[in-house]
């Protein structure tokens, strides 16, 4: 196997000293050395759901806390800091996340728009219960994020399926997935009213462009279409991909957008509890103010703490993690271009995500096979929308040696078993 695109630790060494910039506290080494006892010990769902296998389903990453949220955390269980978030730490939350947003994508949003919420999961119930409305239906492009294809049904919303196109044109050197825009405004024209966008898009790793965005505000525009804008992956992109807030576009998207965000998936705090909720529509703040305001009081304390300091002090923390993460992806793209070459793989664009389909190799069930021959846990695709049979939702941030070790286990059975 060709290890060659992940680097050794001499060379890492040299790139972090670049700049003479202090350490992040971001530790590749000790990252590397983790094992799977060391990974189960922690008590994750991620490592403890399948006993012996290699947790790639659930998206979080295997790296540790930034040290400014263990601090930060620690100071605050210290101090008894675990009461019912007050409005204080409300302020806190949506300043540096606005912050954060101005930094990072130089989006100038108003704190004032900025609610927390527990979860990406919370405000999609509140966008479903208060703004598409029970007996109406909305759309949502596949393969998606699983939760966004059976959250609707439990609010009597009617889920739409439109599978991404994929494309491949040598040509023209395009080989990527596409939006079905004539698929989407066969939903709208149809009555539908809502669209799902996830954007980096999670599980196929698509980072939007401008033009894409504005093509979708283009038919949300000439359908009266409200967005539900899950940007909870916008800090991973690679490349020269770059994530762009569809808020942020003009007053039109900022009028029709309903934007997630959190800083969970980027510090892996996801169970601290604390997203943010930011609301461009003034008529969707009050709204909120009135009848939604409760899901700010489901926010956990601590999470506020530690999401305020990761957005206001995690940020070279996550820049070197994120160099480790690139040497990731990398390494996933060359397994599946070398070893896994028969297996359709679009490398993504974005998030930690890898999207495999096996059923070129004519196996019905890829998730189940892998888990039962290689000890390998990873997400069945058929739960991410009809267009997933046959396919893997991947997730490749764990530790390197980790990472091989998955790719050896799959490739192993699969010559087992002659299908390779």
């Amino acid at each position: 196997m060709n290890d060659d695109v992940l680097i050794d630790d001499s060379e890492r060494d040299k790139r972090n000293a670049h700049g003479n910039r202090g350490f992040s506290g971001f530790d590749a080494e000790v990252i590397d050395r983790q094992s799977m006892a060391d990974l189960e010990a922690v008590g994750s769902d991620k490592w403890t759901r399948f006993p012996g296998c290699i947790g790639a389903f659930i998206a979080e990453m295997d790296f540790g806390l930034a040290p400014c949220v263990q601090q930060a955390v620690t100071d605050a269980t210290a101090r008894g800091c675990l009461g019912y978030i007050p409005d204080p730490w409300k302020h806190r939350v949506a300043e540096s996340c606005a912050r954060w947003q101005r930094e990072r994508y130089g989006w100038d949003v108003d704190p004032a728009c900025i609610r927390p919420v527990p979860d990406i999961l919370e405000a999609l119930e509140v966008f479903l219960r208060e703004i598409v409305g029970a007996g109406n239906s909305i759309v949502v492009p596949t393969p998606a994020y699983m939760p966004f294809l059976s959250v609707p049904r439990l609010y009597n919303i009617d889920v739409i399926e439109v599978p991404m196109l994929r494309v491949n044109e040598p040509r023209h050197c395009i080989n990527g997935w596409m939006f079905d825009f004539d698929g989407l405004e066969r939903a709208f024209a149809s009555g539908c009213r809502a669209l799902m966008l996830c954007n980096p898009h999670n599980p196929i790793g698509k980072v939007l462009t401008r033009d894409e965005l504005l093509r979708i505000s283009a038919l949300a525009e000439r359908y009266d279409v409200r967005i539900f804008n899950d940007e909870i992956h916008a800090p991973f992109t690679y490349d020269d991909h770059e994530h762009v807030p569809f808020a942020a576009l003009n007053e039109t998207t900022a009028r029709q957008a309903f934007t997630a965000t959190s800083a969970s998936k980027s510090f892996n705090i996801a169970g601290t509890k604390c997203a943010q909720v930011i609301l461009t529509n003034p008529d969707d703040l009050d709204m909120w103010m009135d009848r939604a305001e409760w899901s700010e009081h489901q926010t956990a304390t601590i999470g506020a703490i530690a999401t305020t300091a990761a957005y206001e002090h995690g940020g070279a923390w996550f820049d070197d993690m994120r160099a480790y993460l690139d040497e990731s992806v990398a390494y996933v793209n060359e397994q599946m271009r070398t070893r896994l070459q028969r297996v359709g793989y679009v490398p993504p664009q974005g998030t930690y995500i890898a999207w495999l389909d096996f059923s070129p190799l004519g196996i019905e069930n890829p998730a189940d096979y892998f888990y039962k021959n290689a000890h390998v846990a990873l997400t069945d695709g058929r739960e991410c929308g009809e267009c997933g049979a046959g396919c893997v939702r991947m997730n490749f941030a764990m530790p390197h040696p980790m990472l091989r070790e998955c790719f050896d286990r799959m490739v192993e059975v699969l010559e087992a078993d002659g299908l390779m």
